[in-house]
């Protein structure tokens, strides 16, 4: 073998490390983005049922309007936030006044009866588990991007084509990691 097939061959082998390094990179933050589409959808699923989890508490607790109001500024903050550390920054704030909006709805019998609330509870609580799992896939996924993209050699490519570290979603609110969930 003469030294230019060594040396095409080396070259040939670290072009091939290079694509397939890229194409992983590629691959986990594609993974990334589909994991925050998985939670975007979820959290769509949570804000359609507030407005009507909202208007089920108004007709039972009309003069409750500040709890109502609150749930539904931040129902509409938590639409508007994009990026996830402001998303979780809204999410949280939603969580805690949907805690709030559970508390008062306490304080009435025909309401924690009624069939249209508790379905809505349910749907609110099995909505919240599926935030929770989609949280821990995108989470995970990012963390493996993150990871690839900043342990040598990968950083080489990554820094080459301009893959920049993910943020993950974290909630600052202990309370708030957990569903929100009512004991009658």
């Amino acid at each position: 073998m003469s030294l230019t097939t060594i040396v095409l061959a080396v070259l040939a082998l670290i072009v091939l490390w290079a694509v397939v390094a890229f194409n992983r990179l590629v691959l986990l933050a594609n993974r990334a983005k589909e994991a925050w589409a998985d939670i975007a959808v979820q959290l769509k699923r949570r804000y359609d049922l507030i407005p009507n989890l909202v208007e089920t508490v108004k007709g039972y607790a009309a003069h409750e309007k500040t709890t109502i109001e609150d749930v539904t500024a931040a129902r509409t903050k938590a639409m508007g936030a994009s990026a996830p550390p402001d998303k979780a920054a809204a999410e949280n704030q939603l969580a805690g006044t949907l805690k709030s909006l559970f508390a008062v709805a306490e304080n009435y019998p025909d309401l924690k009866a009624n069939q249209n609330f508790l379905g809505l509870q349910r749907e609110l609580s099995d909505t919240e588990d599926k935030i929770q799992a989609a949280r821990r896939f995108y989470n995970t996924t990012v963390m493996a991007l993150n990871t690839a993209e900043q342990s040598f050699p990968g950083s080489l490519i990554a820094r080459s084509f301009g893959f920049a570290p993910m943020a993950l979603f974290e909630l600052s609110d202990a309370a708030a990691q957990e569903p929100v969930r009512v004991q009658f």
